[in-house]
């Protein structure tokens, strides 16, 4: 089934990223969310006539800051089309938009009600840009959307040919005796990273398909 496969390659990409850091650059657009979706302002009462502010953050009539819509996820409070490939630089733009908007540090002379919003939203929006920022963590978050369930520590499925060449760079690692060689290890990891991410991308954005997933990370 295809959730088995990209769970497969999300698995496989969490192992490679265990040694080496990757620069992650994958494609982000906005997703507006829907105006009639603003409930009304805890605190005046208004609805959602007039400019919405702030991405629905803010009541329109007084202004004051609204408690999280439980109705989003991550992509959504990210601006994020739901997808595995994500613009990474986008969205650390937009982590530092919403933290100007919703940062605590903004509200230390506001109501008890808007401190307690702004510890939230802020605790959200940071769980949100780092769940997206990674690949494998945002992979793990895609697939539970889209109601499949990785439990951790559930690798015993994994390609034993994969695992060997996993132990093969333990090795290699461990004989290491110079920066170059190092470098030409983690080159090589990179190398790997980076078709795991395309493979996993690949998979998502295709849907389902009946396939053997352990094939499909070979």
């Amino acid at each position: 089934m295809w959730g088995g496969r990209a769970e497969a390659l999300v698995r496989l990409w969490g192992l490679w990223s265990s040694w080496v850091p990757l620069r992650r650059s994958l494609s982000c657009n906005a997703a507006s969310q829907a105006r009639s979706n603003f409930p009304r302002c805890w605190n005046c009462g208004g609805g959602p006539e007039g400019p919405v502010l702030g991405d629905m953050f803010f009541c329109p009539q007084c202004r004051a800051l609204q408690p999280p819509d439980p109705t989003r996820d991550y992509y959504s409070i990210m601006d994020c089309n739901r997808s595995f490939r994500v613009d990474t630089m986008k969205l650390q733009q937009r982590y530092q938009q919403l933290q100007r908007l919703v940062h605590p540090d903004f509200f230390s002379q506001k109501s008890q009600t808007e401190k307690d919003f702004s510890e939230k939203h802020s605790t959200l929006v940071n769980d949100a840009y780092k769940t997206l920022l990674a690949p494998l963590s945002r992979g793990l978050y895609l697939l539970k959307l889209r109601g499949i369930e990785i439990p951790e520590g559930t690798d015993s499925e994994m390609d034993k040919q994969f695992l060997m060449e996993i132990m093969e760079f333990n090795e290699k690692l461990a004989e290491a005796q110079s920066e170059a060689d190092m470098k030409e290890i983690e080159a090589i990891i990179k190398v790997k990273q980076k078709e795991c991410t395309e493979d996993a991308s690949q998979a998502f954005e295709q849907g389902p398909k009946q396939s053997d997933p352990q094939k499909e990370i070979r």
